[in-house]
């Protein structure tokens, strides 16, 4: 894959601003609030965090997949019941950055000056399963790809990124080490956020050691939590944050979303959404003339260790083949190349699906504020979000300060 290499830092285009960010910390389904109650207080922290009043919001996106239709106006509605659109979004677990990515389109397009998206999720313990069996399933087309390469039965997320990587591991010659690694880390960095559900250290072999839950090799810790919780992000033109004193405002650069191509269906590692990330990512580096290596902070969407694993390599971060050099480099951490996942990733942090993007979001404006606190990426200029869905969509967005 080729990448577009950034030669100055000036970026030309008209940019949506985010304004306002927050989110609840999130929490084991049993523990948590009714969703409206987690969605109004990340709602009324991101008003907070922006200096503005409910009112001033001209369209809300709402993001969930567990919940009967208009779940986002009654979330909404215990803020303020001032009439305006509001627009309910299922994207499976990309689902809060599509929220993101139609209220950045909102204000582009000039229809409207202040958006909000805001994402939120009661989830039940276990594995995800399907609620409607007597009829097709979204995911049928992924099936042939799995039984071609004899990946054992399982539930669909753990068996699509179980086989995912077993192809990885094959296709490499790596073992599982580098997944129990890549689950070391992130939860390394959970440690400083008092965001994060999962907090207690562990090592590499404490990963290895614990329960297999898949194809002889994927333990418990290597994939993240059924979670519940909200996250909000409030986004404005750029006239709007200088009317409004909105001074420490990120910006969205670039932002992307790519669904499946027929080259999803060749393998394992495919069907689990590499090629919709490496055709957002390239979108996203090629509009705003920068590089991978141009990138200081990511969160990217690591629901499976394995998943993270291999969107090393579809972001341009490592070559193809590279991520076993990378991790132990350590260049997925502070004092590498890039800093992975510092809030714990869904890993550590939690995901609750339709608020995952928003609180990726969240955690990425906080680092370009210089907000984090101990997790803080010295010097962080630019941010980059991924965001993966099954069935399936991708969203890719930078930011910067």
């Amino acid at each position: 894959m080729v990448y577009l290499v950034k030669t100055n830092r000036r970026y030309n285009m008209s940019h949506v601003i985010v304004a306002g960010v927050g989110m609840t910390k999130f929490c084991k389904p049993g523990q948590q609030e009714p969703y409206r109650v987690m969605a109004s207080k990340a709602i009324n922290i991101a008003l907070s965090d922006a200096g503005l009043s409910a009112v001033q919001i001209q369209q809300a996106y709402g993001a969930y997949i567990y919940g009967d239709s208009t779940c986002a106006q009654h979330a909404f509605y215990d803020v303020i019941q001032s009439g305006i659109p509001i627009i309910n979004v299922n994207n499976n677990c990309s689902s809060g950055s599509t929220a993101l990515f139609l209220a950045r389109q909102a204000v582009l397009s000039g229809e409207v000056e202040c958006a909000l998206a805001f994402g939120f999720e009661e989830m039940q313990p276990g594995a995800l399963g399907s609620g409607w069996n007597d009829r097709e399933s979204p995911f049928d087309r992924a099936v042939p790809v799995l039984e071609k390469f004899n990946a054992p039965q399982g539930p669909l997320s753990l068996q699509a990124f179980g086989a995912a990587g077993r192809h990885y591991m094959n296709q490499y010659g790596v073992d599982a080490s580098i997944f129990a690694k890549v689950s070391a880390k992130s939860r390394s960095h959970a440690v400083n956020n008092p965001y994060s559900m999962f907090t207690k250290p562990l090592t590499w072999q404490d990963v290895m050691n614990d329960k297999v839950i898949y194809d002889g090799y994927m333990t418990r810790l290597m994939a993240c939590p059924p979670t519940c919780g909200a996250a909000a992000t409030i986004v404005c033109s750029e006239a709007f944050a200088k009317r409004n004193g909105i001074s420490n405002g990120v910006k969205i650069l670039a932002q992307a979303m790519a669904t499946d191509t027929e080259k999803s269906w060749q393998d394992p590692i495919y069907a689990a959404g590499k090629g919709m990330t490496e055709m957002a990512a390239s979108q996203v580096y090629n509009s705003a003339s920068i590089s991978p290596r141009d990138i200081d902070v990511i969160e990217l969407h690591d629901c499976f260790t394995t998943n993270e694993v291999i969107n090393y390599e579809a972001l341009g971060l490592c070559p193809e083949g590279g991520a076993e050099e990378f991790i132990a480099n350590g260049d997925n951490t502070y004092g590498g190349k890039y800093v992975i996942g510092p809030s714990g990733g869904l890993m550590s942090k939690g995901h609750p699906i339709g608020a995952t993007g928003l609180a990726q979001c969240t955690e990425l404006t906080w680092h370009l504020r210089g907000e984090a606190g101990a997790r803080q990426v010295e010097g962080a200029r630019l941010a980059l979000q991924h965001n993966v869905g099954l069935g399936g969509a991708v969203v890719v967005t930078l930011y910067s300060k």
